[in-house]
């Protein structure tokens, strides 16, 4: 299985082959790769080494394993909003084997380490336990931050997938903005009525994945 990793120190992409046993880059022994797939189909997985090593410091703090049953998935699956940060790896639904008590304890020690970008309120996720470590500023409330030619990361990931679904570009998807990633985007604003300037910003965020959430399997790219 493959794992892409945005480096955010050093703004790399890195890439990793792991048995589905084996534990995730930069999350020590804290979570295997299994766990952090959850019920995605993928081969293909990406996240940041931010995201696993909050995870990593948050398992530590808690003091014992945390059932993780959601956290990747890829655009094309579906399964949550348009701009979900599950599709870009960052999101981790946890905790549903708890009790209300515990998970609100749970809830708290996220919020108070400062590790993660966002933790839900408990009155949006009263049954688990959701955090994340999402870029800022998004490009639209509550969306996926702007990103153009010459960026890496995740959000590039999900850029390049769900062009693969909305007007089969073929791009290799591998977190980096290059020339064809660039040409794609632009030929998707073109045909959709938006400016054509290879920029995803919020409009094109919308529209995008708006076209691609949920439509993987429909199109045999995941099985």
């Amino acid at each position: 299985m493959t794992i892409l990793i945005h480096n955010t120190r050093y703004q790399v992409m890195e890439r990793y082959e792991r048995n589905p046993q084996d534990p995730m880059p930069y999350a020590d022994t804290t979570l295997r790769v299994n766990e952090f797939r959850g019920s995605s189909q993928s081969q293909l997985l990406w996240t940041t080494s931010g995201a696993m090593e909050s995870w990593t410091e948050t398992r530590y703090l808690w003091g014992e394993p945390i059932y993780l049953p959601y956290a990747f998935r890829r655009i094309g699956e579906g399964g949550h909003a348009a701009q979900s940060q599950h599709y870009a790896g960052t999101a981790f639904d946890c905790a549903q084997n708890l009790s209300q008590t515990r998970r609100a304890q749970l809830r708290q020690l996220a919020e108070r380490s400062g590790l993660w970008s966002y933790v839900e309120p408990g009155w949006m996720t009263p049954t688990w336990v959701h955090f994340d470590r999402r870029l800022f500023p998004p490009a639209c409330d509550a969306g996926y931050p702007l990103v153009r030619r010459g960026g890496v990361g995740v959000y590039v990931c999900v850029l390049q997938d769900a062009l693969n679904i909305a007007i089969r570009a073929g791009l290799v998807v591998d977190g980096d903005f290059g020339l064809r990633t660039a040409e794609a985007l632009e030929f998707f604003q073109a045909v959709n009525g938006l400016r054509a300037d290879g920029i995803a910003g919020c409009a094109t965020w919308i529209v995008l994945t708006r076209e691609a959430v949920g439509r993987g399997y429909a199109q045999g790219m995941y099985q």
